[in-house]
């Protein structure tokens, strides 16, 4: 669902009219209620990005960037090559030891955010089919429908079902619709389902042996919840399954934005074969430029293992906490939460039960501004792109997203002002 748009005025007809994704849509409504980040009076449950601040255990934070005689140059449009190699050798000691393939500087590309990082990808996409699921993250609505080379087509998931998918139906899908590329967050946003261990590998697998390139978000890669295997996996990556990574038709996004808690960084990197890594810094060469030198100078320390361990650790703790109150207290609430997440920091659930003024996400968002609430509607996240598809209802209108990527107290206030909502 595209945000509300306007039509153009004299002399802007040149430009379309473009939509906000919908954390933009719902903070941009909330401004014009007296909303300002720095005011602790709202509770933004809305918010795409956690808690930045210093939590128990974890390492200290970045207090400055030193900008050397150098800094002050561009920055390769690929990154800088101590940075690549760093996160080349971060994600080999992680998931790859005593595997014969390993990642190097060559397969990895830096940029200034995930968004720019998935726009680079798209705009080197070829004329294929590309699949995507529903629900899935906000911002590939407008990403999916600006680029024309490429047919973004829609793979449903059910509620019902726990939004599992299963490799048998990966199979279908892929050779009945002549998919070339899928794309996936992992970790989902905003439903928390999080494919791992053995189904993973069964993914990674199926799309290897089928050809078909695998783009995986992986933001939220680090708030894991969920047990595969039987065993806890503080993190979560496809890496842990490529068996070429020349090869193996598997790209990853991750950054510092969620896993390090470093949004305004603007930090990402995208790992795949070097021919892949190649025309995405083609395709930034004309998007963006490159991104900041002194900013990724910084984040080569933050990459060592001590900094990764104790940061992932203190992530694990503090959201888990957050993630056990929202869900138990939005479902004595009413919400009915069809998957506890399993990963990420967003509760995603149904207000159908709920009071019939505040039942669907659109009408509680609305009255949970007047309690200075933000929250996202479900129906965000039902993406469209190109409003291809028909305008009626989505099937998500009843449902919203809650994030519990705001400090503990935030939440707690929220759930007491959401309560007056429910209660009266």
């Amino acid at each position: 669902m595209a945000a509300p748009t306007t039509t153009t005025t004299a002399g802007s007809t040149a430009f379309r009219a473009v939509p906000k994704t919908g954390v933009i849509f719902v903070t941009s409504e909330a401004e014009k209620q007296g909303y300002r980040a720095a005011d602790a009076s709202w509770c933004n449950l809305g918010q795409g990005q956690p808690e930045t601040g210093a939590l128990p255990g974890a390492p200290a934070r970045l207090g400055n960037l030193t900008i050397a005689d150098d800094a002050y140059e561009y920055a390769p449009v690929a990154g800088l090559r101590d940075l690549r190699a760093a996160v080349a050798d971060m994600v080999n000691r992680t998931f790859r030891k005593g595997m014969g393939s390993q990642y190097s500087a060559e397969n990895v590309a830096i940029c200034g955010g995930g968004r720019l990082a998935l726009a680079r990808a798209a705009t080197a996409l070829g004329e294929v089919n590309l699949g995507h699921f529903l629900p899935d993250y906000t911002a590939y609505e407008e990403l999916l429908g600006v680029f024309r080379l490429f047919n973004p087509i829609p793979i449903l998931l059910e509620s019902e079902r726990r939004y599992h998918f299963s490799v048998d139906e990966l199979r279908k899908e892929v050779l009945g619709r002549g998919l070339s590329a899928l794309l996936l967050s992992n970790p989902c946003n905003p439903t928390g389902r999080t494919i791992a261990g053995s189904e993973l590998a069964a993914w990674v697998a199926t799309c290897r042996a089928l050809d078909c390139c695998m783009l995986v978000d992986e933001f939220y890669s680090h708030y894991i919840w969920s047990e595969p295997d039987g065993k806890q996996q503080p993190i979560v990556s496809a890496a842990a399954h490529v068996e070429d990574v020349d090869k193996d038709p598997v790209v990853i996004f991750d950054g510092l934005t969620k896993n390090w808690r470093y949004p305004g960084l603007r930090i990402s990197w995208t790992i795949g074969p070097k021919h892949v890594i190649e025309a995405v810094a083609s395709a930034g060469s004309f998007l963006d430029g490159g991104g900041s030198r002194p900013a990724q100078q910084a984040a080569i320390a933050l990459l060592e293992d001590d900094v990764v361990h104790r940061e992932t650790a203190a992530i694990h703790k503090a959201f888990s906490k957050k993630r056990t109150f929202l869900t138990g207290a939005l479902e004595g609430l009413g919400v009915r939460v069809d998957l506890p997440p399993q990963g990420g920091f967003y509760v995603w659930g149904s207000v159908e039960n709920l009071p019939e003024s505040i039942d669907d996400g659109m009408k509680l968002f609305r009255r949970a501004l007047e309690e200075k609430v933000i929250v996202v509607p479900g129906a965000f996240f039902d993406i469209n792109p190109g409003n291809r598809r028909s305008n009626r209802a989505s099937r998500f209108e009843r449902h919203v997203r809650f994030s519990f990527g705001p400090a503990l107290p935030t939440l707690q206030t929220a759930v007491d002002r959401l309560t007056h909502l429910v209660r009266g």
